[in-house]
Protein backbone atom coordinates (compact mmCIF):
# COMPACT_ATOMS: atom_id res chain seq x y z
CA UNK A 1 0.00 0.00 0.00
CA UNK A 2 1.25 3.32 -1.09
CA UNK A 3 2.39 6.31 1.54
CA UNK A 4 -0.71 8.40 0.31
CA UNK A 5 -3.34 5.39 -0.24
CA UNK A 6 -2.41 4.21 3.77
CA UNK A 7 -5.95 4.28 5.40
CA UNK A 8 -4.39 4.71 8.85
CA UNK A 9 -2.87 8.26 7.48
CA UNK A 10 -6.15 9.17 6.15
CA UNK A 11 -7.69 8.72 8.75
CA UNK A 12 -4.42 10.55 10.81
CA UNK A 13 -4.86 13.73 8.71
CA UNK A 14 -8.70 13.77 9.08
CA UNK A 15 -8.40 13.50 13.42
CA UNK A 16 -5.55 16.21 13.10
CA UNK A 17 -7.86 18.46 10.43
CA UNK A 18 -10.65 18.02 13.08
CA UNK A 19 -8.93 19.11 16.13
CA UNK A 20 -7.14 21.94 14.55
CA UNK A 21 -11.45 22.93 13.85
CA UNK A 22 -12.37 22.09 16.90
CA UNK A 23 -9.35 24.62 18.61
CA UNK A 24 -9.94 27.19 16.29
CA UNK A 25 -12.32 29.60 16.93
CA UNK A 26 -15.92 28.69 15.18
CA UNK A 27 -17.04 31.27 13.05
CA UNK A 28 -20.29 31.26 11.03
CA UNK A 29 -18.14 32.30 7.80
CA UNK A 30 -15.97 29.06 7.70
CA UNK A 31 -19.79 27.02 7.54
CA UNK A 32 -20.97 29.42 4.15
CA UNK A 33 -20.62 31.47 1.41
CA UNK A 34 -23.30 34.55 0.92
CA UNK A 35 -23.61 36.86 -1.15
CA UNK A 36 -25.63 39.62 -1.84
CA UNK A 37 -26.43 41.27 -5.75
CA UNK A 38 -28.63 44.26 -5.99
CA UNK A 39 -30.78 45.48 -9.21
CA UNK A 40 -31.35 49.83 -8.75
CA UNK A 41 -32.67 50.20 -12.49
CA UNK A 42 -35.99 50.90 -11.76
CA UNK A 43 -38.04 48.34 -14.76
CA UNK A 44 -40.28 51.14 -16.97
CA UNK A 45 -43.98 51.86 -15.70
CA UNK A 46 -45.27 49.67 -19.22
CA UNK A 47 -43.38 46.42 -18.98
CA UNK A 48 -44.90 43.76 -18.91
CA UNK A 49 -44.84 40.93 -16.43
CA UNK A 50 -42.42 38.62 -18.55
CA UNK A 51 -40.01 41.36 -18.60
CA UNK A 52 -40.30 41.77 -15.04
CA UNK A 53 -40.10 38.52 -14.34
CA UNK A 54 -37.03 38.05 -16.34
CA UNK A 55 -35.28 41.07 -14.80
CA UNK A 56 -35.49 39.16 -11.15
CA UNK A 57 -34.51 35.90 -13.19
CA UNK A 58 -30.85 37.79 -14.41
CA UNK A 59 -30.60 38.76 -11.19
CA UNK A 60 -30.88 35.74 -9.60
CA UNK A 61 -28.15 34.21 -12.41
CA UNK A 62 -26.02 37.28 -11.69
CA UNK A 63 -25.73 36.33 -7.96
CA UNK A 64 -24.93 32.86 -8.52
CA UNK A 65 -22.30 33.58 -10.83
CA UNK A 66 -21.03 35.48 -8.28
CA UNK A 67 -21.15 32.93 -5.33
CA UNK A 68 -19.51 30.25 -7.86
CA UNK A 69 -16.73 32.42 -8.54
CA UNK A 70 -16.67 34.19 -5.30
CA UNK A 71 -13.84 33.20 -3.19
CA UNK A 72 -15.82 32.03 0.23
CA UNK A 73 -16.87 29.23 -1.41
CA UNK A 74 -13.13 27.52 -1.41
CA UNK A 75 -13.10 26.97 2.49
CA UNK A 76 -16.31 25.16 1.54
CA UNK A 77 -14.79 22.62 -0.78
CA UNK A 78 -11.95 22.15 1.38
CA UNK A 79 -14.30 21.06 4.27
CA UNK A 80 -15.40 17.98 2.29
CA UNK A 81 -11.94 17.28 0.67
CA UNK A 82 -11.51 13.69 2.24
CA UNK A 83 -15.29 12.25 1.11
CA UNK A 84 -14.10 10.84 -1.68
CA UNK A 85 -11.37 8.70 0.41
CA UNK A 86 -13.95 6.97 3.33
CA UNK A 87 -17.23 5.44 1.42
CA UNK A 88 -18.86 6.50 5.21
CA UNK A 89 -18.26 10.25 5.07
CA UNK A 90 -20.48 12.75 3.72
CA UNK A 91 -21.68 16.35 3.58
CA UNK A 92 -24.78 18.19 3.70
CA UNK A 93 -26.12 21.35 2.94
CA UNK A 94 -28.51 23.98 2.00
CA UNK A 95 -28.69 26.67 -0.76
CA UNK A 96 -31.08 29.38 0.26
CA UNK A 97 -32.28 32.40 -2.49
CA UNK A 98 -33.62 35.40 -0.99
CA UNK A 99 -35.16 38.07 -3.03
CA UNK A 100 -35.79 41.42 -1.30
CA UNK A 101 -37.96 44.43 -2.39
CA UNK A 102 -36.39 47.11 -1.01
CA UNK A 103 -38.82 50.12 -1.93
CA UNK A 104 -42.10 47.60 -0.97
CA UNK A 105 -43.42 46.85 2.20
CA UNK A 106 -43.49 43.01 0.68
CA UNK A 107 -41.47 40.73 3.05
CA UNK A 108 -38.45 38.95 1.00
CA UNK A 109 -39.32 35.47 -0.60
CA UNK A 110 -37.06 32.86 0.75
CA UNK A 111 -36.09 29.52 -0.67
CA UNK A 112 -33.84 27.07 0.89
CA UNK A 113 -32.84 23.52 -0.90
CA UNK A 114 -31.12 20.93 1.06
CA UNK A 115 -28.08 19.01 -1.14
CA UNK A 116 -25.61 16.09 -0.19
CA UNK A 117 -22.35 15.32 -1.06
CA UNK A 118 -21.50 11.77 -1.26
CA UNK A 119 -18.36 9.55 -2.39
CA UNK A 120 -19.98 8.32 -5.54
CA UNK A 121 -20.47 12.23 -6.67
CA UNK A 122 -16.64 13.16 -5.74
CA UNK A 123 -15.21 9.36 -7.58
CA UNK A 124 -17.35 10.28 -10.40
CA UNK A 125 -16.04 13.94 -10.59
CA UNK A 126 -12.48 12.40 -10.74
CA UNK A 127 -12.68 10.37 -13.01
CA UNK A 128 -14.24 13.18 -15.22
CA UNK A 129 -11.57 15.67 -14.39
CA UNK A 130 -9.18 13.22 -14.61
CA UNK A 131 -7.06 14.48 -11.87
CA UNK A 132 -6.68 13.06 -7.98
CA UNK A 133 -6.55 16.67 -6.95
CA UNK A 134 -9.11 16.90 -4.13
CA UNK A 135 -9.67 20.31 -3.72
CA UNK A 136 -10.86 20.88 -7.77
CA UNK A 137 -13.20 17.60 -7.54
CA UNK A 138 -14.61 19.14 -4.20
CA UNK A 139 -15.19 22.28 -6.18
CA UNK A 140 -16.53 21.07 -9.14
CA UNK A 141 -19.33 19.19 -6.68
CA UNK A 142 -20.04 21.77 -5.27
CA UNK A 143 -20.35 24.28 -7.70
CA UNK A 144 -23.12 21.51 -9.41
CA UNK A 145 -24.63 21.20 -6.29
CA UNK A 146 -24.71 25.36 -6.09
CA UNK A 147 -26.24 25.07 -9.57
CA UNK A 148 -29.31 22.46 -8.97
CA UNK A 149 -30.03 24.15 -5.69
CA UNK A 150 -30.39 27.75 -7.00
CA UNK A 151 -32.36 26.50 -9.94
CA UNK A 152 -34.71 24.41 -7.43
CA UNK A 153 -35.20 27.65 -4.98
CA UNK A 154 -35.97 29.67 -7.85
CA UNK A 155 -38.53 26.71 -9.26
CA UNK A 156 -40.31 27.07 -5.52
CA UNK A 157 -39.70 30.97 -5.06
CA UNK A 158 -41.32 31.51 -8.55
CA UNK A 159 -45.40 31.37 -7.79
CA UNK A 160 -44.10 33.96 -4.82
CA UNK A 161 -42.44 36.18 -7.16
CA UNK A 162 -45.29 36.23 -9.55
CA UNK A 163 -47.23 37.17 -6.34
CA UNK A 164 -44.62 39.73 -5.92
CA UNK A 165 -44.99 40.96 -9.28
CA UNK A 166 -48.57 41.19 -9.20
CA UNK A 167 -48.98 43.36 -6.10
CA UNK A 168 -45.68 45.69 -8.49
CA UNK A 169 -43.35 44.90 -5.20
CA UNK A 170 -40.46 44.71 -7.93
CA UNK A 171 -40.92 48.55 -9.21
CA UNK A 172 -38.39 49.94 -7.17
CA UNK A 173 -34.82 48.37 -6.62
CA UNK A 174 -34.65 44.64 -6.14
CA UNK A 175 -31.99 42.51 -4.26
CA UNK A 176 -30.72 39.13 -4.07
CA UNK A 177 -28.62 36.84 -1.91
CA UNK A 178 -27.47 33.40 -2.23
CA UNK A 179 -25.72 31.47 0.59
CA UNK A 180 -24.75 28.38 0.21
CA UNK A 181 -23.72 26.53 3.57
CA UNK A 182 -22.34 23.18 4.60
CA UNK A 183 -21.93 20.96 7.49
CA UNK A 184 -21.01 17.49 8.32
CA UNK A 185 -22.75 14.58 8.24
CA UNK A 186 -21.17 11.67 10.19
Amino acid sequence: MGFRTNPDRILENIDRARSRELDAPRLESDLQASVRELDTEVPDVDATNPERLRRIFRLVERTYMRVAQSVAITPLAARFQAVGDLHHHHAHGDVSVSVQYLDHARPDDVGVVPFDVKPKQVADQKRETRTSRPDVNAMKVLRAALRTGVLASYKKLEPRIREGLRERADMGHVGVTITVGLRSAE
